[in-house]
Formats: C-alpha cells, structure tokens, sequence
C-alpha cells in the first residue's frame, strides 16, 4: 500500500483544515488507517484511527471533540477533519496503514509521506 497525505497549510487559531490520504492498490478495505503528527522537537504522537469498514473510531484525548477521521473505500481514500485548530497542533500529519486484527491497531505497516500543518495568526 502506497499512501500520500495532502491537505495542509497555514491556518489561523479557531480555524479548519481537512487532510486526504490516498491509497493505493485494490486491498485498502482491508486495512485499518491511522493520522499521527509530529511537532519540531517531539515525538510522534498517535491521533486518530478508524477500523476497516469505518464503522469504529478512536482518538487521541487532546483532538477528541475537534477531529474527525472518515474514509471512503471506494475512492481509497481516509480524511481528518480537523475543526476548532489550536497552535498546538501545528505538526507534520502522517497517514498510516495497519493490518492489524487489533482495533486501536497495536501496529502501522505502511506511512505516507507527511503534510504540514501550521496554526498561527
């Protein structure tokens, strides 16, 4: 699987962005997918994922109530939607793949390359 994140920018504090993953190849139902980010100076940090069929979700506590993870299996492709955004949550935004059985997943086998994000007024 082969992933490319796209979406990102310059936002001001309070405002919304929303970021595209695209996948490749004809397996993607077949994995759950995941948005982590990292800051200058930090670790990554795990943000969102959503199970196969889209039917579960689980976020990070600092986004929950903000974000919003989808996917559309058709299109092979999985979104954030991130509403209310804070200057610390300006990061690189990665997509990730897991085949995993687990759901959170315990594990990510494919990464995209990563989107920046900037919150600033």
């Amino acid at each position: 699987v082969q992933l490319q994140a796209s979406g990102g920018g310059l936002v001001q504090p309070g405002g919304s962005l929303r970021l595209s993953c695209a996948a490749s190849g004809r397996t993607f139902s077949s994995y759950a997918m995941g948005w982590f980010r990292q800051a200058p100076g930090k670790e990554r940090e795990f943000v969102a994922a959503i199970s196969r069929s889209g039917g579960r979700t689980y976020y990070a506590d600092s986004v929950k109530g903000r974000f919003t993870i989808s996917r559309d299996n058709v299109k092979n492709m999985v979104y954030l939607q991130m509403n209310s955004l804070k200057p610390e949550d300006t990061a690189v935004y990665y997509c990730a793949a897991s085949g995993s059985t687990w759901f959170p997943p315990n594990r990510y086998d494919y990464w995209g390359q990563g989107t920046q994000v900037t919150v600033s007024s």
